[in-house]
């Protein structure tokens, strides 16, 4: 065959397109035919552990062997024998100690007639395999227990010879019954046992490891989607922190040095400038440390948290801060106080933080209650305001993301909350906190 080389296209060039392209379509057809070669091989997998493979294959295998049968005839004992071998088949997927019972049976045939039958031959190999392929029991147990059965069987037929005589033996003496060549039996017998469990065995192991890589890929899954995950948590914190850390830092400087450059000033702007200075220094502790559990894992240096967590004995001072900015609040705590678990502190302290907040939001100047009721193995936060209550709409007049948290944080502690219109008006937010 002659090929015609263009003249902007060197031979040299060409010849190695071509051997590319042969290269790559050789590649090509043998990842396609070892695609479908996984392809059959996983649809028999799947096909040989429907439950109807083992009835199907028992049943194909019983009408063998009653053709078998019908053509070689043997006695009641061997045609017993032979079907129960070939028939107990069909339970193997369900009851794998049937193979026993398999075994068992091929023997009795064959220590009865002779002769085995090649169903019997075909059972008795199925057999030795679903013992070992289930682990019934050990394999050397199963190999031992069968090496027996074979020698049990083989003693039987020397012993009918030297009764009957046998085609192509001569008369055996007393002696003769030791001679090694009449044992061939067993050792025929004892391989094919132990081809047929090893086998079973063999695919059993190469199952349990294939289960076992799949486990070990799945738990990489999942420390990579664990990884992602902390990576997007450290993502998140950068983006909080370059949007708001700065602010926050400059309305606390701010407000800071406005009591020292605001010439005139009096007393009471001095200390609400002072208090927006300080809860600016606050709000930025809680970002360093939202920021703090975010980046955990990430593997950069955070700054150590050494600020403890809210809890109730800072209600005061989370009243004060109430009333610096203009509201009006009091605390009212009932029943014997207890030292709660840290979790139930901090969630307390939230949902009365967050009332606060809410309150100042919606009922600016409305005057606060908060209670704290102690009973034994329950709290119960209530805070209650003067102000105007929830929208005429029917609503609470305050959905939002606060009271959808307050709501949860009291869910995970296996509470409940409870928000609307308080009995004297106003508006109420009423949380029960089991512990």
């Amino acid at each position: 065959m002659t090929r015609t080389v263009p003249p902007d296209r060197p031979a040299t060039t060409a010849a190695t397109a071509d051997a590319t392209a042969d290269a790559t379509a050789e590649a090509t057809t043998g990842a396609d035919v070892l695609s479908s070669d996984r392809s059959i091989r996983r649809r028999l997998r799947h096909w040989t552990a429907e439950p109807a493979y083992a009835w199907l294959t028992g049943s194909a295998l019983t009408l063998f062997a009653v053709v078998e049968l019908a053509v070689v005839p043997g006695s009641a004992i061997t045609a017993f024998g032979v079907l129960v071998c070939t028939a107990s088949l069909a339970l193997r997927a369900t009851r794998p100690a049937v193979g026993f019972l398999t075994v068992g049976a091929a023997l009795l045939s064959f220590a009865t007639d002779g002769n085995m039958a090649y169903a019997t031959i075909a059972g008795s190999l199925i057999g030795c395999y679903t013992l070992g392929r289930h682990r019934v029991q050990h394999p050397a147990v199963l190999v031992l227990a069968g090496s027996l059965a074979a020698l049990a069987v083989n003693l039987v037929h020397i012993d009918r010879w030297a009764r009957d005589g046998s085609p192509g033996l001569p008369a055996l003496q007393g002696t003769d019954r030791f001679s090694l060549g009449l044992y061939a039996e067993t050792l025929v017998l004892t391989v094919m046992i132990l081809g047929a469990v090893s086998t079973g065995d063999a695919v059993r192991a190469r199952e349990e490891t294939r289960h076992a890589r799949a486990a070990a890929q799945s738990r990489l899954l999942a420390m990579e989607r664990r990884q992602a995950a902390e990576a997007e948590r450290a993502a998140i914190a950068r983006e909080l922190h370059d949007m708001i850390a700065h602010s926050v830092s400059v309305i606390a400087v701010r407000a800071e040095s406005a009591t020292y450059t605001t010439p005139d000033l009096s007393p009471p702007a001095r200390d609400a400038f002072q208090e927006i200075a300080g809860t600016a220094r606050s709000s930025m502790a809680e970002l360093r440390r939202l920021l703090g559990v975010l980046r955990t894992g990430d593997g950069a240096t955070t700054a150590p948290l050494t600020a403890p967590q809210p809890s109730l004995a800072g209600l005061d001072d989370l009243l004060d801060q109430h009333r610096a900015v203009g509201g009006a609040a009091e605390l009212r705590v009932t029943g014997e106080r207890a030292a709660l678990p840290a979790s139930w502190e901090l969630s307390a302290y939230r949902i009365v933080q967050e009332a606060l907040t809410n309150a100042r939001r919606h009922a600016p100047g409305a005057h606060t209650v908060v209670e704290l009721h102690y009973r034994p193995g329950l709290l119960t936060v209530r805070a209650t305001d003067d102000g105007p209550g929830p929208a005429p709409t029917g609503g609470s007049g305050r959905q939002g993301h606060g009271l959808v948290g307050m709501a949860e944080r009291a869910a995970l502690l296996g509470g409940r909350l409870t928000a609307g219109r308080g009995p004297a008006g106003g508006f109420l937010v009423e949380a029960e906190l089991p512990w």
